[in-house]
């Protein structure tokens, strides 16, 4: 039964196997065509071997074809085919020893006594050259190999010589071997050198990564510390001197009020001077005290709604007041602003613009001060402060928002500063989420840019919860409250008694609790003690709220609070976000 090929092949040669001869032949064959087709000397004797065991293998007394034939297909294949009619093929053993020497052993049988055939397929190397006539040579070196008259010993000492080549050959490979070994097993040995000491040199680098980070850890404290007691120091000394500053201030006011005592023109002035340089002093012990709290972290934003109106109209009253007598300045306030309503912390706001409406009417000897209001796509509120001032170099623009840092110039001599102004209303700026930007010309003005962002989801829905107790003793304040906690919670219970706030809580099960601190008999410090004292009732949140400075109260008593809020800053995102903070670490 012949083997079918798919691949269309040119014979070179088609012989019989019947006998033992035929096999040292059919081995002589191999041998010959491997080596006409450029095939290493290992391969040949491999094909040779294969063909031999095969056709020892399949001798039969019915004569066995061997056909070989060159596949035309790139690669170009040198194949050889047996074929055989009864129904006997190799046996298992043969077939696995040839496939480890030739993987490329393909077989094929047919049912009963069919026949069938293996074929073994021997690609050409690419280095070899096929050239038109390239399959007649073949068949020229075969027809020599077929008309070489040999005896069966002479075939034996051929094998045998292939087999010694093959041993030396293989003999070669494992001295070559175990010398590519030994190369290895030195080069793991400076590999395991090298890795050694990079091993002992990472070690001793992150000694000194670790030393620099304690090192670094050291440094960080003790800045932490300078800037802990630097902001102490600011505290302290504003502190200590808005007292007298505030009685010096008053007492000048009190002699030159009409109804006092008659000064002499000399004497009005002089106490004029005091007045003015004792307000210009608590001005800047008040910046020196915010720019502190902001430093420490403490001055913190509490947005609630805000008049623009309401608070541009007590702006401009307050300007005009403090604008240089004498001098022909204009200060334009809009009265009519859009939006009319802004959503903001109302004291830092105006702070900055109080700021820079002193900073612009100190340095403008005449012309105009104005204050512009607009409302830019997205949101965004725009507050522009522009004079028609000395202006500022363009190189100095930059560094009037430094600290203590003023505009070199005999200008400057005329109308002091100390140059706190700019950076302290930057920094409000900042904190409030929002940009200040300058830009000047020399002698023709300048203009500062405040823009706020729009509250982030400040009018947003609220997602309310069920039930909230509220604890305050001002039944008036409850109802100016009472909208506010309506918008977080589906019912509010009131309790206007800190002594009846435990027993409220564990009848209504809230899911919050607003708690004011200052209420007579049981105040709020000892309400937060009872609740993280009651193990059913600990994990309520509650969130504080007081009508003085939340950043002035005793926070060691107050670690049970999920927030400290304001009064005049709560909203009901502010409330509702507070509520859901994590319980603050226990000190």
């Amino acid at each position: 039964m012949p083997t079918p090929s798919p691949r269309a092949a040119e014979t070179l040669l088609t012989t019989t196997v019947h006998s033992e001869r035929d096999v040292f032949a059919l081995r002589r064959y191999g041998r010959t065509a491997a080596e006409a087709v450029g095939l290493e000397r290992q391969d040949q004797v491999r094909l040779a071997t294969v063909l031999s065991e095969l056709g020892r293998d399949l001798l039969r007394p019915e004569p066995m074809t061997a056909r070989f034939t060159l596949a035309d297909e790139h690669p170009r294949t040198l194949v050889v085919a047996l074929d055989w009619d009864d129904g006997r093929g190799p046996s298992a053993e043969s077939l696995a020893a040839v496939r480890r020497l030739f993987p490329q052993v393909g077989e094929s049988r047919g049912s009963g006594s069919e026949g069938g055939g293996i074929t073994v397929e021997c690609p050409i190397p690419a280095r070899t050259a096929t050239p038109p006539g390239f399959a007649e040579s073949v068949r020229a070196n075969l027809r020599v190999a077929g008309a070489a008259e040999t005896s069966t010993t002479e075939d034996l000492r051929a094998q045998t010589r292939d087999l010694m080549a093959s041993l030396e050959e293989a003999r070669s490979q494992r001295e070559e071997l175990q010398r590519l070994n030994l190369e290895l097993e030195e080069t793991n040995q400076g590999v395991l050198a090298l890795y050694t000491e990079l091993s002992t040199e990472l070690e001793e680098t992150n000694r000194g990564v670790v030393a620099l980070y304690a090192e670094l850890e050291d440094k960080s404290r003790l800045l932490r510390e300078a800037s802990e007691s630097k902001t102490r120091f600011w505290s302290n000394v504003s502190h200590e001197l808005r007292t007298p500053l505030n009685s010096v201030v008053g007492l000048s006011r009190l002699m030159l009020d009409p109804a006092s005592a008659p000064l002499s023109a000399e004497q009005r002035r002089q106490v004029g001077l005091i007045s003015s340089s004792g307000s210009m002093l608590l001005a800047l012990v008040d910046e020196l005290l915010d720019v502190a709290k902001a430093e420490a972290g403490r001055l913190e934003p509490r947005p609630a709604r805000v008049d623009l109106a309401a608070l541009l109209t007590q702006l401009r009253g307050i300007m005009l007041g403090t604008a240089p007598q004498g001098d022909a300045v204009a200060v334009i306030v809009p009265e009519v602003v859009e939006p009319a309503l802004l959503l903001t912390d109302e004291v830092l706001l105006t702070r900055i613009l109080r700021n820079l409406l002193s900073n612009a009417l100190k340095f403008t000897r005449a012309g105009e001060v104005r204050l512009e209001v607009e409302q830019e796509a997205g949101g965004v509120v725009v507050f522009r402060v522009s004079d028609t001032g000395i202006g500022i170099p363009a190189d100095q623009q930059e560094r009037v928002f430094e600290e203590f840092y003023q505009v070199p110039g005999e200008n400057q001599v005329k109308r002091p500063g100390t140059g706190l102004g700019l950076p302290y209303a930057r920094r409000l700026a900042e904190l409030m989420g929002g940009t200040l930007t300058l830009n000047s010309t020399p002698d023709r003005g300048t203009e500062v840019t405040l823009r706020l962002p729009p509250p982030d989801g400040e009018d947003g829905a609220v997602q309310r919860i069920p039930c909230l107790v509220a604890v305050d003793d001002d039944p008036v304040f409850h109802e100016l409250f009472r909208p506010l906690l309506d918008g977080i919670a589906e019912r509010v219970v009131p309790v206007h008694d800190g002594a009846l706030v435990l027993a409220a809580v564990r009848r209504e099960r809230p899911q919050g609790v607003v708690l004011d601190l200052q209420m007579p008999g049981t105040d709020g410090y000892a309400v937060l003690a009872q609740l993280a004292a009651d193990p059913e009732l600990r994990t309520v949140p509650v969130v504080v709220i007081t009508a003085a400075d939340p950043d002035e109260q005793d926070h060691s008593r107050l670690t049970h609070a999920r927030a400290v809020l304001s009064k005049h800053g709560a909203t009901a995102r502010r409330l509702a976000d507070a509520l859901k903070q994590q319980p603050r670490a226990r000190s």
